[in-house]
């Protein structure tokens, strides 16, 4: 009788934990599944108040903006969603992962050489540093995780994604995407699925996804996003990557402010690329914040 109790009371600790975990994956939906007419259109005005729409139907200039004020109930606008351009260093937040998923493994210690190697690798964006972790992690494995069903960063039914196929440095690609032969690549849609899974806890695990964030806090290169945040709209918490390579310039944060809290991504090829981006940025914080100035 005691061991027939003590089975009951495991069936129903497990039933009760898979409903909890059930409704838990329902909060959470898919995003390109969230696209807000309203957002959408203020995003397309706002593109076009910029005189930048143009360039959006050139596709120069790609953007993604997801309001996850309410985590469970995201709305998304997109413009070249899934249109993949070289990114720069924008993707060494892919490393990052891979980091955190071997550490979680034990594959690599959770030590303070990881830790600021890291460190240096997101906020000074350190080459030497993201080579450092990229062979630590190992490209294959890195490539593998981005394009596994846990994940599907990159993913070939959408165009491809977030992508890592060359060190940092002066060495040739040792494995470029299989769509476009980037070394490193990005789509603005699967960069703000990164940062939304980030932000629900969902990169590897919810201890491990902060300690992804707090890593991607303070950033150490104020151009872009962050030069357009600090001199028009302070007081933003910004968790960010960037990337530059002749005309490419890339931004992607999570962004904090006034109680609102938006994921914002952008891809553009152009010489006035980064002046564009401290602009755009501007432009999509009072989108979900209603400010003006």
């Amino acid at each position: 009788m005691r061991n027939l109790i003590i089975y009951l009371a495991a069936l129903l600790f497990t039933i009760a934990h898979s409903s909890t975990f059930a409704s838990s994956s329902k909060d959470f939906p898919r995003i390109d599944r969230c696209v807000n007419p309203t957002l959408q259109q203020q995003l397309e005005l706002g593109l076009a108040s910029l005189k930048l729409d143009s360039q959006a139907q050139k596709k120069n200039l790609c953007i993604a903006l997801v309001d996850v004020t309410d985590s469970a109930d995201p709305q998304v606008a997109l413009v070249n969603g899934n249109h993949m351009m070289y990114a720069a260093s924008l993707p060494k937040i892919a490393i990052l992962l891979g980091a955190f998923e071997q550490i979680e493994k034990g594959s690599i210690p959770a030590d303070r050489t990881t830790y600021d190697t890291l460190t240096r690798m997101i906020r000074k964006s350190s080459n030497r540093a993201a080579t450092t972790m990229l062979n630590r992690v190992g490209m294959d494995f890195l490539s593998d995780l981005l394009q596994s069903p846990k994940y599907r960063l990159y993913d070939t039914n959408k165009n491809g994604g977030l992508w890592v196929g060359k060190e940092y440095g002066k060495n040739p690609a040792k494995k470029r995407d299989p769509l476009h032969n980037l070394s490193h690549g990005a789509t603005v849609l699967q960069v703000a699925r990164y940062y939304y899974l980030l932000d629900t806890g969902r990169l590897v695990s919810p201890e491990q996804s902060q300690e992804m964030k707090k890593i991607l806090g303070n950033p150490g290169i104020h151009h872009k996003f962050v030069k357009g945040l600090e001199e028009r709209r302070p007081g933003a918490k910004i968790f960010r990557k960037s990337g530059s390579w002749r005309d490419y310039h890339s931004d992607s944060a999570l962004i904090e402010r006034d109680g609102h809290r938006y994921i914002a991504v952008a891809l553009a090829k152009s010489p006035k690329g980064g002046a564009w981006l401290s602009k755009i940025i501007v432009a999509l914080d009072d989108i979900i914040t209603g400010s003006s100035s």
